[in-house]
């Protein structure tokens, strides 16, 4: 192997073991790695203009990346260690935006999408749920947006049994 090769393999290592979490700071499946996916907000949605996108039915669909996008990142993001226990098959996760959509969160930003396994507890099917409530509770007025979008900046796990399992 050129030192060239050495080089870039090293580098890879790296960055990998710089991503994994502290020993004693395990973080649930469920959860994406907060350097890797820390969220990010779409800057076109607003508090004042809630009506007038999130809150409006099928908003969604306009903003949404295509599969063909999404796939490319899921596969990469798979095959560069962000997976469960070694699983880098496509069809066990989904590729998933940590701030939701219906909550204004960034349709195309890597730093706001990550392969979110099924098979685990904490799943996409779970975080799906507790999106559509954050929705609905933002679109009734009865928490900012921001709020909304905190819940899942921080721990969407937190939040989910905050407003399910009260």
């Amino acid at each position: 192997m050129n030192t060239t090769k050495k080089t870039l393999v090293i580098t890879f290592a790296l960055v990998m073991i710089s991503q994994l979490p502290c020993a004693g700071a395990q973080r649930d499946p469920g959860l994406p790695n907060p350097q890797v996916t820390p969220g990010a907000i779409n800057p076109a949605v607003k508090q004042s203009n809630i009506y007038s996108t999130i809150c409006v039915s099928g908003y969604t669909k306009t903003i949404r990346p295509p599969s063909s996008y999404t796939n490319h990142i899921k596969h990469s993001q798979l095959d560069s260690g962000y997976n469960y226990r070694g699983d880098t098959n496509a069809s066990d996760y989904e590729e998933d935006h940590l701030v939701p959509l219906e909550v204004g969160g960034n349709p195309s930003s890597i730093k706001n999408l990550f392969p979110q396994p099924w098979l685990v507890t904490w799943n996409a099917g779970k975080k799906d749920r507790l999106e559509n409530k954050m929705h609905s509770l933002v679109c009734s007025g009865a928490i900012s947006l921001a709020a909304a979008q905190k819940v899942f900046m921080t721990n969407w796990i937190a939040g989910y049994q905050k407003y399910f399992l009260k």
